[in-house]
């Protein structure tokens, strides 16, 4: 599968350079051009998958699978002890290539990135409803 239109395609088919971390059957990992933070590493799927929840599970399991080897070899280059990783799903979810990717962020003390986690309430008068509605439109 593959989009030709898509930026991320176009760098697996190597027609866009890119800074190549990694490659294999599965999945393409390298540096982001507009980093974060320094390190900052996107981790795409050779095949072109809009976003988490279009790819299919086993292909989503092998990507997964390799992760933890490189996050530990962006944490070790860095020399950082921390990292986000994250996968942002949807343009509403500030997605702006709709390709599926991880980003790996690696993460030190006095960095300049912060994301604005700012935690509400749990209204837990409608927290039992929506726990419900959640589960039941999950696939059995």
């Amino acid at each position: 599968l593959s989009d030709p239109s898509c930026l991320f395609c176009k760098i697996i088919a190597h027609q866009i350079p890119c800074h190549q971390i990694y490659e294999d059957d599965t999945l393409l990992a390298f540096l982001d051009i507009g980093p974060l933070v320094p390190g900052h590493t996107l981790v795409i799927p050779k095949s072109h998958y809009p976003n988490m929840m279009l790819i299919p599970p086993d292909l989503l399991a092998e990507i997964n699978r390799r992760l933890p080897q490189l996050i530990s070899a962006v944490l070790a280059a860095t020399g950082a002890a921390a990292a986000h990783v994250l996968a942002n799903n949807g343009p509403d979810a500030q997605q702006s290539v709709l390709h599926l990717h991880y980003h790996i962020l690696p993460r030190k003390p006095a960095d300049s990135f912060h994301i604005p986690w700012l935690p509400g309430t749990l209204d837990r008068a409608a927290a039992p409803q929506l726990a419900a509605r959640i589960a039941q439109n999950i696939p059995k």
